[in-house]
């Protein structure tokens, strides 16, 4: 049976005095799924075709999915904030699922995204049902693996990355629950790679391991 294809609605979340851009997808009552692109000074945005790969992803296991501009971004009012306020922006969207119903709210970060993702879920124990990580750029950003305990399920990488040094992740997450795959042949920007990064992260959502 051919799945029912669910068009994206332009919405703006009030944060404080900002307004932040989105696209949301409905799909789930239950489930959602909050997708954050990477940064913002490098020409990072929500139409970034890593996010995109991510929100189709969730979207063809039925969740809502939910992906926005930091502020100063597209829409997005306000200026980059090095990632502090880029943090509030995550909890206001996350806030915006959470008001519209939604009982289990993942987490999606692709490289900045999954760096600023970090310091909420530090900061706000449970704050997400389950996380995961696109290319988290270790090698120019700290995570702090040891408090993340075992808050993120998996962490995708491309074997060519520029940004996301894995063996660094793998000593890291040794004594952790966390799920590491590699995607051949992929650099930090999955170009011609994002059908595999769909795939790769379904099979897992499908497994619930994240």
């Amino acid at each position: 049976m051919k799945r029912e294809v669910i068009t994206e609605e332009k919405i703006y979340i009030e944060n404080d005095s900002l307004i932040i851009e989105g696209l949301l997808r409905k799909a789930s009552p239950e489930r959602g799924a909050l997708i954050c692109h990477p940064h913002p000074l490098m020409g990072g945005s929500m139409h970034n075709n890593v996010v995109e790969a991510i929100a189709e992803a969730f979207a063809a296991e039925n969740f809502t999915t939910l992906r926005f501009n930091f502020r100063g971004v597209g829409q997005s009012t306000g200026a980059y904030h090095e990632g502090t306020g880029e943090a509030q922006d995550i909890i206001a969207a996350r806030r915006y699922l959470a008001n519209s119903g939604l009982s289990k709210i993942y987490f999606a970060g692709y490289s900045f995204g999954a760096w600023v993702g970090t310091n909420v879920i530090i900061r706000n124990n449970g704050i997400f049902t389950g996380s995961l990580f696109v290319s988290p750029p270790n090698k120019y950003f700290d995570f702090d693996w040891a408090k993340l305990n075992n808050n993120i399920g998996l962490i995708i990488c491309g074997d060519q990355d520029q940004f996301c040094d894995p063996e660094v992740i793998k000593r890291q997450i040794k004594e952790m629950k966390t799920k590491l795959e590699m995607i051949s042949g992929a650099d930090h920007f999955y170009m011609g790679k994002e059908k595999e990064l769909t795939d790769s992260l379904r099979k897992h959502i499908i497994k619930k391991e994240i």
